[in-house]
Parts: C-alpha cells; structure tokens; sequence
C-alpha cells in the first residue's frame, strides 16, 4: 500500500468524523446540514399559561381555574411561597388544570444580591420553600428575579446572588424542578440607561456560572425589547430558555401593551423559537380580567405565536 493510499484513507476518515462533529478542521471544507424549520411552525411546541394574579374571577379557587380552562389554556401559574397548597391540588383534580410552576413571591422584596447576610438567607429560604410547594402542586418550575442592582456594584451582586442561588440547586434537583431566571428591567446583567442594541451575553454567563440542567431562563419576550432584539436574544440565550413569558411593548412609546399591540417583531421571535427548537410553556404577563378578557388574552396569545 502506498504512502498516498493511507493518506487519502486518513483523510476520507478525518473528513467523516468532521462532518459528524461540525468540527471545522483547516483546508477541510465540511458540508454542514441545513436545518430546516416545521411547516407548522411552533403548533404543537407550545403550551400557554398566565399568572394567577391574571384572574379576576369571582368565587373558589376551582372556579377561577375553570375558568382559565375555559378561556383556553393549558395551565396556570400560582405564587410561592403563600398559595394554599391542599387548596390549589383541589383545584387541580376538580379542573384538570395543572400548575405548571410558580413565581417566586418574595423576590422583588428579599433579594439574593442584598448586602446582609440575613437577608440572603431569607431568600435561600423563600426559595427552597417554594420549590418545594411546586412539587407538592405538580409544577416543575419556580419563576426568580435573582435581586436588584441597587444593591450594589455588578460583581459584588453577581457574586453573592450566584453563591446563595446555588445553595438551593441540590434542592431543585432532588424535587424535580427547575429554577428559571426572568429578565426583568432589576437594572443587572443589562444596561438600564442604554438603547436598544443590548446582548443577552451576560444572562448566559450568569447561568453558565450556575452550571446546572436545573437552572435556566424563563426568558419574557417583552420586558427587554426596549433594549435588544428578542429574537436575537432567544438565539444567544438558546438551551438556557427554559420557559417564556409574553407581554407587548411599544418602542415608539416606550410602555408595556397588550400582547397584539406594541411592535415587538413576532415573526423574528417565532423563528428564533424553532431555530433552538423550543418545547415548553409560554405564560402571559399583563393585566389579566375577567374570564371573557382571559379568553382574548388567550386568542392574542395564538395570533402572536402562530398557533391558529
């Protein structure tokens, strides 16, 4: 066997386990296989919740979950810690409307960036706390806002929030659910006086920092868009987007809208979902009503994701 036969024998093998890996080797051009996006676009990825703070129902707590089924969705979103957790799983078997997480009721007020050791202990608290309601609810995710940057310099609150954050990542992971980190206008991770060219790159090295399948984003398509390209930011953050939260917002404006009003680029953002192949709950974030205003905020919900 000549020296050219092993070598075209090496390079065919080199050229195969590239391809395989999307490797890029020097002087080796690679055919990489083009995704393609579903015809059906994101019909069948998606499942649509809302707060419960959403729903001004009168009556029980049965009846403002039928009547969020009614309305058409999928699930319902309750607060921890503070929900009523015998209540909430009589609703649940009396609807068959699940909880499919909760929002971590006490993170605006006691935060994992607070300078007092104290404090942050109380958060460590409020948090496995909640964790553990959610399991004992069926839902397998807790909403967090990490802290505020008026707490201090960036690196001291990035590094305070990340140690007490991970104090509660065994706990997260023996009960099965995940803690999602939302991006919130908390002035961190993004510059609050800066326009709308930001990155998502800081909220990946956050959750990288964390290191963990049980940690991630519950990425909100609106809050941000004042300040970046949402689905820009959906493509950077990829992976790490856990669950979505939706609201509207108007550049022009600059306020919060309704889902179908505003200008965020919908279009761009249903294609950045599919492009990371996004599976999961999409929750609406915005006044809520009654249960004939919950079920058009159901069907805005459709019309911004594609879904009739």
């Amino acid at each position: 066997m000549s020296f050219v036969d092993v070598s075209r024998r090496s390079f065919l093998a080199l050229s195969a386990a590239a391809a395989g890996s999307g490797v890029a080797i020097p002087g080796l051009a690679v055919a990489q296989p083009q995704r393609v996006l579903p015809e059906n676009g994101l019909q069948g990825r998606l499942w649509k919740t809302l707060k419960i703070g959403m729903v001004q129902v009168t009556g029980t707590l049965t009846e403002k979950f039928a009547a969020v089924r009614d309305a058409g969705f999928d699930g319902i979103e309750m607060d921890a810690p503070g929900m009523n957790v015998e209540e909430t799983r009589r609703a649940i078997a009396d609807t068959g409307l699940p909880v499919d997480g909760t929002v971590n009721s006490s993170h605006w007020q006691i935060r994992h960036t607070d300078a007092d050791p104290a404090v942050r202990a109380k958060a460590l608290e409020s948090l496995t706390t909640a964790i553990r309601d959610t399991h004992a609810v069926g839902g397998h995710s807790v909403l967090l806002v990490v802290g505020h940057g008026k707490d201090g310099a960036e690196d001291e609150i990035w590094n305070r929030s990340i140690e007490n954050i991970a104090k509660a990542v065994p706990v997260a992971a023996r009960y099965g659910v995940q803690i999602v980190i939302e991006n919130v206008w908390n002035h961190f991770l993004y510059n609050h006086e800066g326009d709308h060219t930001q990155t998502a790159d800081k909220y990946v090295r956050y959750v990288d920092q964390l290191n963990s399948p049980w940690v991630g984003m519950q990425f909100d398509i609106g809050n941000h868009w004042k300040y970046g390209s949402m689905g820009d930011w959906i493509r950077t953050l990829g992976r790490r987007v856990m669950k979505l939260d939706i609201k509207g917002f108007s550049r022009k404006d600059s306020r919060f809208t309704r889902i179908s009003e505003g200008d965020i680029d919908y279009a761009d953002v249903r294609k950045a979902l599919l492009e990371i192949q996004f599976y999961g709950w999409v929750a609406a974030e915005v006044g809520g009503g009654d249960a004939a205003e919950l079920k058009r905020i159901s069907a805005e919900l459709d019309v911004a994701f594609g879904l009739v």
